[in-house]
């Protein structure tokens, strides 16, 4: 079996640190990071777009002066670069994972939650939906490709062995998250507001009438009307999730640029 040419040329050194930012971003990436994938579908993907990128992409010479221990930081850092970009590519849907519970919270549906099996932990029905919605959104976008866009282009900005972390990084990945709460409040907020009103007017009501027990109808109401506000803003989701998976790119290469070494 021939060893690929890119390999005897940049030296088995640079290869494995190109594989290991691959890896990283495999692991957390909507899609790519998902529990029902194997793992050895997983590792073979990031080999292959391994070795098909250092082919294509120029390595400078990596100085760890034959170092194991330095070489091994070498391989952290890379990893970290992976797990970072995965991790803002995934910040969309964990923010809709949050709307969800949200929504579920005010509508009644807070104490029913459902097995994923896909990332094997136990979410809010609405959660359930958004997600699987927002990934078919994600999927007509082509955002996997924007994702593996942006991991591409990462070796045009951070050279291997180059990367750096700083106050701006934490500070921009520390701003990603904050978006993540806006997100998903943005998306569960007509429900919200709904459901609120709905709760002033079964006070007003049980106040006006006291005969009427507003327990027994108030939670079929606030269910109803949830299910009907979300089924009249799908449209609007769906817009909301396209507009944040095209600005994607920009998030991550925001990103990318804070983890250049600045001299």
């Amino acid at each position: 079996m021939q060893i690929p040419e890119g390999i005897l040329l940049n030296g088995i050194e640079a290869f494995l640190l190109v594989f290991v930012r691959m890896t990283g971003l495999f692991v957390i990436a909507p899609i790519f990071g998902r529990r029902n994938i194997p793992v050895y579908l997983k590792v073979g993907l990031a080999l292959l777009s391994a070795i098909l990128l250092i082919n294509t992409i120029k390595i400078s010479a990596i100085d760890f002066n034959n170092n194991i221990y330095t070489y091994t930081f070498l391989i952290f850092k890379e990893f970290v670069v992976g797990i970072i970009l995965g991790y803002i590519a995934n910040i969309v849907f964990d923010a809709i994972l949050m709307a969800g519970q949200m929504i579920d919270m005010q509508v009644g549906f807070g104490m029913v939650n459902v097995l994923d099996p896909i990332s094997n932990i136990q979410i809010p029905i609405s959660s359930n939906f958004y997600y699987i919605l927002s990934m078919m959104v994600l999927l007509a976008a082509n955002g996997h490709h924007i994702i593996m866009k942006a991991l591409f282009e990462s070796y045009k900005f951070i050279p291997i062995g180059s990367v750096t972390f700083n106050d701006v990084l934490l500070q921009d990945v520390l701003s990603s998250l904050s978006k993540m709460f806006l997100i998903g409040f943005k998306i569960s907020a007509p429900i919200i507001a709904a459901i609120l009103v709905t709760d002033i007017a079964l006070g007003i009501i049980s106040k006006s009438i006291p005969q009427m027990n507003v327990f027994v109808v108030g939670m079929p109401a606030k269910i109803i009307l949830g299910v009907l506000v979300m089924a009249v803003t799908i449209p609007v989701f769906i817009s909301l999730v396209g507009l944040m998976i095209n600005g994607l790119d920009g998030e991550m290469f925001k990103i990318i640029k804070d983890m250049v070494l600045r001299k």
